[in-house]
């Protein structure tokens, strides 16, 4: 189990970068592998937060005083930078959010007062509880892509679903329960064909992978701060140009206003429509910061890396004995479920954080994807750059106690 990477990232420099990987628990050095639920922060992000708080901090928009106006240009520069990170057409695309939940939320609530009786929302079998209940709310039919053995969307099955009652399609870039990477820019191509607007949920795609929203051609893109190696608290709405202009606004109050008087009330333009009360200023700051961390590495060498820790740790799972991988798909971003027949993945879990070693035990919020593989639960593992084969090795010996224990 000594075989090391193809190494494209100075991993143990990388390492220094994050204060929490230097941390024991239960005596025992931390191997954190639930990346998928939240990402560590480095010290860059960590430090400009810092900053701000103790040397800028001020409210945004409106301040004619100094500190207001470095701090909404500060604000604003993270949005051109988030732009620039989707390859977004302008800042004006990015409204600003608590997370993938709201985003998701927001597009929702809009949607609900357009929608008539029959009208039908399509998203898949492989969804966050984030992706399935807001739409739910809205009161249209969902219709749901089905998923193969091996966790990949059924594209046929697609086509038949597409329909003049369909209004929308919200499906995620990767599962966050399987790491399936489904075909999104097909699935977009297909529903544009009938003019449908689709929603991509990009939580657990962003930190792996280059998005490009003009080649996607989606009409919105939502992703979280915190699984990006930012702070919690922020997340960011992609609306291509048109997509929200007329509906109504999804929360009202202060600062997303044109003018107000007691008879009426007019809204500003885009994003600020969309972005009622005093936003998340520090953490726009923090995830700016971890945008920029993230591109000093590059997702290209991060993808390569996360690839190659992804396939090692599938063939050293492969070696224990009952051990069942739900989720094989051939595209797969650095997520690994499994399950033990005999085990419930509650006590696996319980087992490794003895050793130090953090997974994921549970349904992820994606219980209909639990239903489909019929297993209440899964152990997942997660993994980030800044992981190693040696943390592999370690949760794989965790494993073999876990297995040793109960037989």
């Amino acid at each position: 189990m000594n075989q090391t990477l193809t190494q494209t990232l100075d991993i143990a420099t990388i390492r220094q970068d994050f204060p929490m990987l230097s941390k024991t628990v239960n005596g025992h050095p931390l191997v954190y592998l639930d990346n998928a639920a939240t990402t560590h922060k480095p010290n860059s992000v960590i430090d400009r937060i810092n900053q701000f708080y103790r040397e800028e901090y001020a409210t945004v928009r409106r301040g004619v005083y100094t500190t207001s106006a470095k701090a909404t240009q500060a604000f604003d520069m993270v949005r051109s930078q988030v732009a620039q990170f989707l390859n977004a057409a302008s800042a004006d695309t990015i409204i600003f959010t608590k997370g993938t939940t709201e985003s998701i939320n927001l597009v929702a609530a809009c949607f609900r007062s357009t929608l008539q009786p029959g009208d039908e929302i399509i998203i898949s079998a492989i969804e966050h509880h984030a992706n399935i209940v807001p739409w739910q709310q809205t009161g249209a039919r969902l219709r749901v892509i089905p998923v193969n053995d091996q966790g990949e969307l059924i594209l046929e099955a697609y086509k038949k679903l597409l329909s003049d009652k369909t209004k929308l399609v919200a499906v995620n870039h990767v599962s966050n329960a399987l790491g399936t990477v489904n075909p999104i820019r097909k699935i977009i191509e297909l529903a544009h064909q009938k003019n449908i607007p689709v929603l991509i949920d990009g939580a657990q795609s962003t930190p792996h992978m280059t998005v490009d929203v003009k080649t996607l051609d989606c009409d919105f893109y939502a992703f979280s701060g915190h699984k990006i190696y930012g702070p919690t608290g922020i997340g960011v709405l992609y609306a291509k140009p048109g997509s929200l202009d007329n509906m109504a606004p999804y929360q009202t109050g202060g600062d997303m206003i044109e003018t107000v008087t007691f008879e009426k009330t007019t809204f500003a333009k885009l994003p600020h429509k969309y972005e009622a009360g005093t936003p998340p200023i520090a953490e726009v700051i923090g995830l700016g910061a971890a945008l920029s961390y993230i591109e000093t590495i590059g997702l290209s060498a991060i993808a390569a890396y996360e690839h190659d820790l992804l396939t090692y740790a599938t063939a050293q799972l492969a070696t224990i004995e009952g051990l069942r991988i739900i989720g094989t798909a051939k595209e797969k971003a650095s997520v690994i479920s499994f399950v033990f027949d005999d085990i419930h993945p509650h006590d696996v879990g319980t087992l490794l954080d003895q050793e130090g070693i953090a997974v994921r035990a549970g349904h992820h919020c994606a219980q209909p994807v639990m239903e489909r593989f019929g297993v209440p639960a899964t152990t997942r593992a997660s993994f980030s750059f800044y992981n190693l084969t040696s943390e592999v090795d370690r949760m794989i010996k965790g494993l073999e106690k876990v297995v040793e224990l109960f037989r």
